[in-house]
């Protein structure tokens, strides 16, 4: 069965709240994740199935950080039936903050044949930063910037 690009939004929620499988095996082979907005140390761009997976493997640690209590999925359909805008909320408990948090996410996630093509991942890099007690990292990156 192909699955749907709400379908795919759908999984991709499971995935953020870790009920199911791997965010790298949504993709196709030759699948593109952009981070438009990147923070420090996230690549702009990571091109094909097993660059996501290698980077998704590698960031696994950050997880830890966060204790999420639920995590929410708006879809919004576009005139172009392959693409849905996505609306990804988490919230629970931060231990960088030591206290609760909510973060937003908005995707524009491109679906073919059941598998997502492009996936453009819009994230505030500050409120991320400040979710994983990163923000020093942020500022050193503005600052030699």
């Amino acid at each position: 069965m192909i699955r749907s690009p709400r379908d795919v939004v759908e999984q991709v929620r499971r995935m953020v709240a870790g009920e199911d499988g791997r965010f790298a095996d949504l993709f196709a082979p030759d699948g593109v994740m952009r981070y438009p907005f990147a923070p420090p140390g996230t690549p702009s761009e990571l091109a094909g199935r097993d660059a996501i997976a290698a980077w998704f493997d590698r960031a696994a640690g950050t997880r830890d950080l966060l204790r999420m209590d639920g995590v929410d999925a708006v879809v919004h359909e576009t005139a172009d039936p392959e693409v849905v805008v996505a609306e990804i909320e988490h919230h629970g408990h931060s231990t960088a903050l030591d206290g609760p948090y909510r973060f937003r996410a908005l995707g524009v996630i491109r679906v073919r044949d059941g598998l997502i093509v492009s996936y453009d991942d819009y994230m505030d890099p500050i409120a991320m930063a400040r979710l994983l007690g990163r923000t020093p990292d942020l500022v050193a990156a503005l600052s030699a910037a």
